[in-house]
């Protein structure tokens, strides 16, 4: 059914709630990365992307506090979002563009794997045609 405005309302405060808690959260844990960098340890290579994406999400959060704290700015935001699709932080974003974002990643890899494949299939052709 169709939501009311209220419900609207009250969804869209609760999805911003919840962005800035899971970056807060991000947050707290990039920092105690960086603390055991700062001493000498290593860190696996999730725990180095997982501190790379939180970085680039707080460097995201600039542009996007403008909106939030500049009033009426934020009727503007999907006009942001239409063309600056990746500046939200990873933190606010939804299901369904979560689902669209693997969607576009696994059509890329299966295109490179098809050309990858037409590229050894053409490679072999060559030999065959070299040594026969």
């Amino acid at each position: 059914g169709k939501k009311s405005l209220r419900q609207k309302i009250v969804d869209e405060l609760k999805h911003y709630y919840n962005g800035f808690h899971l970056l807060w959260i991000d947050t707290k844990v990039a920092a105690r990365m960086v603390w055991r960098l700062l001493h000498g340890q290593v860190l696996t290579r999730r725990e180095r992307r997982r501190l790379m994406r939180t970085c680039a999400d707080l460097f995201r959060l600039v542009p996007f506090l403008v909106f939030v704290i500049v009033p009426f700015m934020e009727f503007l935001l999907p006009v942001f979002l239409k063309l600056f699709p990746e500046m939200l932080p990873s933190t606010f974003e939804t299901e369904s563009k979560k689902e669209e974002k693997q969607k576009k990643k696994l059509n890329a890899k299966l295109e490179l794997a098809k050309f990858l494949q037409e590229t050894i299939a053409e490679m072999a052709k060559r030999n065959k045609a070299d040594t026969g």
